[in-house]
């Protein structure tokens, strides 16, 4: 799987790498037909409340799988999405075994 990682108007991290690459990495290992990840951070700036985003889109067999979140710490964010995605995956992978 490769795994593209993207900072939008925010400096890059390596700790974030790290963190987001063993998350996606686990959940290869639940799903080793992910072909590929686009991670996406971002941060709103005219956020009131929250306002760190974690965007991430997996390339699978079919149409592509996205998820979004939007968390007070992009640990946060990370874990949502990837709770987010881990669901449609698991909707995907019954509509491949019905077949």
């Amino acid at each position: 799987m490769t795994i593209n990682i993207q900072y939008v108007h925010i400096g890059n991290s390596e700790a974030m790498n790290d963190y987001v690459t063993e998350k996606l990495e686990n959940l290869h290992k639940k799903f080793d037909w992910i072909i590929k990840a686009e991670v996406h951070f971002e941060v709103e700036q005219n956020a009131k409340q929250k306002g760190k985003i974690c965007k991430i889109e997996l390339s699978v067999p079919g149409p592509r799988i996205f998820a979004r979140s939007n968390e007070d710490q992009y640990e946060e964010a990370v874990k949502r999405t990837i709770k987010d995605l881990e669901t449609q995956l698991k909707k995907r992978k019954q509509v491949f075994n019905s077949h």
